[in-house]
């Protein structure tokens, strides 16, 4: 891997505003993933993928020829829009070789300090390259480290003809931090047996597991007066909200779960005396416990109703997504050939399990297998954000590992 051209992608690449707009009401939500998918196409075209394209939906794909013909067609992914929670615009990047593994105080804002004390990782990247950003924005490696590894990778395997391989697919989404990245992706353009996606942190993470996802759209309809003439009158959607939530288990609460427990999450209230609207996240690895939790919810209503007389409650189930070993069990080739690549190259792993989803839960569940592994990304979402470059190299080497094994199928 061509580690200075790796090093000056991400940084081009974090330097483009491609922040998902949660209200925008389109695909892609934002200009700037339009933007990037542009760039990514002409600099694919120039290292020589002919079939380089960003569609109608801004999602970009190409295929690096394989000299094996038979061999199965090995996909790479990444998204690359970035996280609305902190602002990535104007964004900063400051490049630390040799890092000396303490503490970073971050020079766009004092205030701001990347420590060693809430993110041990940082101390060991002691003598490595990290990227940070300057404390006023998030760095946009979630998923741009992605994005820069899938593309070098791309690039080492034309600049390597010599390396057995079928043809090998890659594909950027849009709005995967809002929920969206797969909903316009074409499963027949990708036509690939399998797919990585590079959206993990660290270095050496295998993730085989995700949450199955449901949401609870719970409506609260009461009758609004005014309060000075409501006694026997008035319903207050509100106050059956607070019944509701008092219902809810503490022990299924994000608050004190961990590992492998599943919770219900109430995450997101609007409305007032005559209608209310709650939503609820539904989160566990065993899908089927998803029907059990929903049906805590409906007894929580049952009593909101029966503290609330008059009151209508409507709750709505929509599915979001579905644990991804759900559908790796079909394909376990998948997983396998990620620990052996790590293996060869002589490299400690963990087979790991996601508190949340990926792209690579949706794309499993429609029937393309996609493991997630580790790109490099460290304190994600947040201005103390990170990146490290030899992570960033490493997840590519297993990368072309990954597709030396499958040349061999």
């Amino acid at each position: 891997m061509n580690r200075k051209r790796l090093l000056e992608r991400f940084l081009q690449y974090v330097q483009i505003d491609s922040t998902a707009v949660e209200e925008s009401g389109k695909y892609p939500s934002s200009p700037g993933q339009i933007e990037i998918g542009k760039l990514l196409v002409e600099q694919m075209k120039a290292m020589g993928i002919a079939d380089a394209v960003q569609d109608q939906w801004g999602i970009v794909y190409g295929t690096v020829k394989g000299n094996l013909p038979d061999a199965p067609v090995v996909a790479f992914n990444s998204h690359v829009d970035t996280s609305p929670e902190t602002t990535g615009k104007d964004v900063k990047p400051n490049v630390i070789e040799n890092f000396n593994g303490q503490d970073v105080h971050l020079t766009g804002d004092p205030t701001k300090i990347i420590s060693t004390v809430s993110c041990p990782e940082l101390a060991e990247a002691k003598g490595k390259t990290i990227i940070t950003t300057d404390g006023t924005t998030l760095l946009g490696g979630d998923d741009k480290a992605g994005v820069a590894i899938i593309m070098e990778l791309a690039n080492y395997l034309i600049e390597h003809p010599e390396i057995e391989r079928g043809d090998v697919r890659i594909f950027f989404t849009c709005d995967e931090e809002i929920g969206h990245g797969v909903d316009h992706v074409d499963l027949e353009k990708v036509n690939a047996t399998v797919c990585y996606n590079f959206d993990g942190g660290g270095q050496g993470d295998i993730d085989e597991e995700t949450f199955s996802a449901d949401m609870a759209v719970i409506t609260f309809t009461g009758v609004n007066t005014h309060p000075a003439y409501g006694k026997d009158k008035m319903i207050n959607a509100n106050r059956a909200v607070g019944h509701f939530l008092a219902a809810l288990p503490a022990e299924l609460s994000p608050e004190c779960t961990e590992g492998r427990d599943g919770f219900l999450h109430p995450y997101v209230l609007d409305g007032g005396v005559a209608e209310s609207t709650l939503k609820v996240l539904i989160r566990d690895f065993e899908t089927s416990k998803l029907k059990e939790h929903a049906a805590v919810l409906e007894q929580a209503a049952t009593l909101a109703k029966s503290k609330c007389p008059g009151i209508q409650v409507n709750m709505e189930i929509v599915q979001q997504y579905r644990n991804m070993a759900d559908g790796l069990v079909n394909e376990p080739r998948a997983v396998d050939f990620a620990v052996e690549a790590h293996e060869a190259l002589g490299r400690s792993f963990k087979r790991t399990i996601v508190r949340g989803g990926t792209d690579g839960s949706r794309l499993t569940e429609l029937g393309l297998p996609t493991p997630n592994l580790s790109s490099g990304q460290h304190n994600i979402h947040s201005p103390l954000e990170w990146a490290c470059l030899d992570e960033m190299i490493a997840a590519g080497e297993v990368g072309i590992e990954i597709v030396k094994r499958w040349a061999k199928a």
